[in-house]
């Protein structure tokens, strides 16, 4: 990718070939996009009803589109640089041209919302190659209908067990306080690299007994007893084992890790964080009791600060569906084929639904609920069954974390307290 992008951005000679592709390129988008337009408008009756169409844009370069500039800026200090620009010129939805598509991309609660709540009659998962590739195609992220609601309710309802909250309380206590008791005061501590290795063995061993049958030496994955009786693929089990270890290997670990740089720059949240942990642990050791996954989501505060964190951080930016039929949303026309990005990280920074979306103050969700416009991890049917886990597992490393270190912006590795 390094060396398309040189050779494109330094190249002074265009051949006719070069040219000719380009012209043909663009009379088939041109064609495409007028006979969607046209087509889609037919089927409206204009006398009873105002007339709709595809929201403004531009499709940028032929089949690349806009997708490298949209990826530079995603690895910048401003990420939704891109979409914002896009934003004040054509509205809160425009169409694009990302990740080989055509796509509409909605920076609009309203739209997002629907799009996120529809069925697989209107939307289906679509997902760059590379990342179906990874994930399989049986992944609960690309499979539709009542499968894709079976799969879903089994792995919720293995998550939500009583069992396995308990179990992962147990386990993530055990693994971040041997982590904690290897860093030392002249040691340069990774955040994310510790909260990684702690997410993913504590993930691991949720997913995957070791235990082994009498007289049987092949281990039993603790993840088939969630499809038994289900008469499921051995494929589909395996690519939904994968598509769960991505968040212990991602998405929690970079939570823990920006919740302590955003705590590090406001010491008047990462004081009250401190006050309501002490208290915690105080009043259980006078009880004399361990602390369970309810003592830890009894945090109130913590759970703001998270919530923020969520907001702030944006840790999935965003999830793209595919049109299966036009479909029409608050006046804007998705053509079938076209995809939906729906783009979260403007909504959970849109000063129009957050006061001073920049600023770190999760005192906003003691007053705020967390409505529709706040979706850290998507919504609708699809709404990632992991969410309460992911908390569970923040909130305890938080909750050692603050106990046994002090830090702040003027100190770049944490201080153990004596």
């Amino acid at each position: 990718m390094d060396n398309l992008f040189i050779q494109f951005s330094c190249s002074t000679t265009v051949t006719l070939t070069t040219v000719v592709v380009l012209f043909l390129s663009t009379i088939v988008l041109l064609k495409k996009y007028c006979k969607r337009r046209d087509g889609s408008s037919s089927s409206r009756n204009t006398a009873t009803s105002p007339p709709i169409s595809i929201p403004l844009g531009t499709l940028g370069w032929p089949f690349i589109g806009e997708t490298i500039e949209f990826i530079t800026c995603a690895y910048s200090d401003c990420p939704e640089s891109f979409m914002d620009k896009l934003r004040r010129v054509y509205g809160k939805v425009f169409k694009s041209h990302v990740f080989g598509s055509p796509t509409i991309v909605s920076t609009d609660a309203d739209v997002s919302r629907v799009v996120l709540q529809s069925d697989s009659k209107n939307f289906i998962p679509s997902y760059p190659r590379s990342l179906t590739e990874l994930i399989g195609k049986s992944s609960i992220l690309l499979i539709n209908g009542n499968l894709q609601k079976r799969i879903h309710g089994l792995i919720g309802s293995f998550f939500k067990s009583s069992h396995i909250k308990a179990q992962i309380t147990l386990d993530m206590q055990k693994y971040v306080q041997e982590s904690m008791a290897l860093w030392r005061d002249d040691q340069l501590i990774y955040i994310q690299d510790e909260t990684k290795n702690v997410a993913f063995h504590v993930l691991v061993k949720a997913l995957i007994s070791l235990r082994s049958r009498k007289g049987n030496a092949i281990p039993e994955t603790r993840i088939s007893t969630i499809y038994r009786g289900e008469q499921l693929t051995v494929d589909l089990i395996s690519d939904n084992m994968t598509d769960l270890m991505i968040p212990g290997e991602d998405s929690v670990p970079v939570l823990m890790t920006l919740a302590v740089k955003y705590l590090s720059d406001c010491p008047r949240a990462l004081h009250q964080l401190m006050e309501e942990n002490m208290n915690l642990k105080r009043e259980k050791a006078v009880l004399g009791e361990p602390l369970s996954w309810s003592d830890y989501m009894s945090l109130s505060f913590t759970q703001n600060v998270i919530s923020e964190t969520l907001r702030m951080g944006n840790i999935v930016t965003g999830v793209i569906r595919k049109a299966m039929r036009d479909v029409e949303i608050k006046g804007y026309l998705i053509p079938k084929g076209w995809c939906v990005f729906t783009y979260f990280r403007s909504v959970h920074l849109d000063e129009n639904l957050y006061e001073w979306p920049y600023q770190f103050y999760p005192w906003r969700w003691q007053e705020k609920e967390m409505g529709c416009n706040f979706t850290p991890f998507g919504g609708g049917q699809r709404l990632r069954p992991g969410v309460d886990l992911a908390r569970l597992e923040t909130t305890i490393f938080l909750h050692h974390f603050v106990i046994q270190f002090r830090f702040g912006p003027e100190l770049r590795r944490t201080v153990p307290i004596h």
